[in-house]
C-alpha cells in the first residue's frame, strides 16, 4: 500500500513538473495592469514576445507585445498584414516614448516602403490600444477583430530610432528584416518567413560586387595608368594592364548595377535616393568612357587628343571620387560587421598611400628634370656669351 502511495506521488510531481517545463518561459510573465494571457511566444529576433487570449466565437484577440530596447529614444510597432507576407500593406500599432516623458500609441497603416508611420485608421477593428514603458521595455495592448475571421495571421514587428517626436527609418538589415512570419492565435505555431534570406543574401552580393568593381579594380588601373606609363620599356603593357583592370571594374558594374535596379524593384518606395542616383549616374559615366575609349579616341599624333585626354581624366577621376563616396553610403545601409568597412578603408588607404608615393616620385622626377633642363639652357646662354 505504502509502495503505491509512493509511486503515485512521484507520477503526481513528474506530471506536475513536466507541465511546468512544457511551457514557454514567457507564460511566467506578469503585467503590471494585472493582465493575463493564456498563451504566448517568443518572437525569434529583436528581443520580442507576443501574448494573446483568442476568442473563436468572436473572432477576436487579446494581444500584448512586449520588445526590450536599449533605451527610450526608440519607437516600436506590431502589425498584421491581411494581404501579405511583408511590410507593405501592415496594420500597425505604433507606440513611442515623447521628448516631455509621455507614452504615444496609435494605428498606423503601412501603405509604402517610404512609410513615416503616419496615424490613420487600420482595415479591422481595433479596441483598447493602450502602451507602457517598463524597464527599458515597451508592451503594446489592444483588442482585434481579426481580419476574415481567420486564425493565422501574417505578422511584422519592428523597431526604429526617434528624431525628437517624429519616427525614424528603421535598420534595413540583420534582425530587421527577418522579423516578419506567420502567427496561428489558435495552436500558438509561429513561423519566421524565409523570403527575407535570399534578399539579404543579393545585398550582400550586390555591396561586394561594387565594392570590388567601382571601389577597387577601377583606382588600381587609374594608378597603373597615371604611373606606369611613365617608366621606360612598360609600353604598351601598362595600357592592357590599364584597360583590363577598367574592363573587369566596368562588367562587374554592370552586375552591380543590375542587382541594384532589381533591389529597387522590390522597394518601391526607394528609402535610398542617393545611392540609387549616385550608383545610375556611376553606370552613365563608366559607359561614356567605355564608348568614347573604344569609338572616339583619337590617336596619339591628332591635335585633339589633348582635348579627349582632359575629358578622360575629369570623367576617370569623377568615377572614382562618386564611387568612393558610394561605396561608403552602402556600408551605412547595409550595416555590415565593422571589420568589413575597416578592411575596405584599409585597402582604400593603402592604394592612396601608394599613388601619394607614385606622385611624390613623378614630382621629384620632373623637378629634377626640370632643374637639368634649366641648366642646360644657362650653360648655352654662358656659351654664347663666352663666344661673343
Amino acid at each position: 500500500m505504502a509502495l503505491s502511495r509512493f509511486i503515485f506521488v512521484i507520477c503526481l510531481l513528474f506530471t506536475v513538473f513536466s507541465s511546468a517545463a512544457a511551457q514557454p518561459p514567457c507564460m511566467s510573465r506578469t503585467f503590471s495592469n494585472k493582465k493575463t494571457f493564456a498563451a504566448c511566444s517568443t518572437l525569434p529576433v529583436l528581443n520580442s514576445t507576443i501574448h494573446w487570449n483568442y476568442y473563436p466565437s468572436t473572432a477576436t484577440v487579446d494581444i500584448a507585445f512586449t520588445q526590450s530596447v536599449v533605451s527610450d529614444s526608440r519607437w516600436v510597432a506590431w502589425a498584421i498584414n491581411p494581404t501579405s507576407t511583408g511590410m507593405v500593406g501592415s496594420q500597425a500599432i505604433v507606440a513611442y516614448k515623447r521628448t516631455d516623458g509621455t507614452i504615444t500609441v496609435y494605428s498606423s497603416p503601412i501603405k509604402s516602403y517610404g512609410t513615416h508611420l503616419e496615424q490613420g485608421n487600420v482595415s479591422f477593428p481595433l479596441y483598447d490600444v493602450s502602451a507602457v514603458f517598463e524597464n527599458n521595455e515597451f508592451i503594446i495592448f489592444a483588442t482585434i477583430g481579426l481580419p476574415n475571421n481567420v486564425s493565422v495571421v501574417h505578422h511584422v514587428w519592428q523597431q526604429g530610432p526617434m528624431f525628437g517626436n517624429t519616427p525614424g527609418m528603421h535598420s534595413l538589415s540583420g534582425p530587421n528584416v527577418q522579423s516578419f512570419g506567420t502567427l496561428d492565435f489558435l495552436s500558438g505555431k509561429i513561423e519566421t518567413s524565409k523570403g527575407s534570406t535570399s534578399t539579404s543574401a543579393l545585398k550582400y552580393a550586390h555591396g561586394i560586387i561594387n565594392t570590388i568593381s567601382w571601389g577597387i579594380l577601377m583606382p588600381i588601373g587609374i594608378i597603373v595608368a597615371r604611373y606606369l606609363k611613365t617608366v621606360e620599356g612598360a609600353d604598351p603593357a601598362w595600357f592592357h594592364a590599364h584597360r583590363g583592370c577598367q574592363m573587369l571594374a566596368f562588367l562587374g558594374g554592370i552586375a552591380g548595377w543590375g542587382t541594384g535596379i532589381f533591389l529597387g524593384s522590390k522597394s518601391p518606395g526607394i528609402q535610398y535616393k542617393g545611392h540609387r542616383c549616385i550608383g545610375i549616374t556611376l553606370f552613365a559615366l563608366a559607359t561614356i568612357q567605355v564608348a568614347v575609349a573604344l569609338c572616339l579616341r583619337p590617336k596619339k599624333t591628332d591635335e585633339n587628343r589633348k582635348y579627349w585626354n582632359w575629358f578622360h581624366w575629369v570623367v576617370g577621376y569623377g568615377t572614382i571620387v562618386l564611387s568612393i563616396v558610394n561605396i561608403f553610403k552602402g556600408f551605412d545601409i547595409l550595416e555590415p560587421a565593422n571589420k568589413w568597412k575597416f578592411a575596405y578603408i584599409a585597402i582604400i588607404g593603402t592604394l592612396g598611400c601608394i599613388a601619394a608615393i607614385l606622385e611624390l616620385r613623378k614630382l621629384g622626377s620632373f623637378l629634377s628634370r626640370f632643374r637639368s633642363n634649366r641648366a642646360a639652357g644657362q650653360e648655352i646662354v654662358e656659351s654664347t656669351q663666352t663666344i661673343v
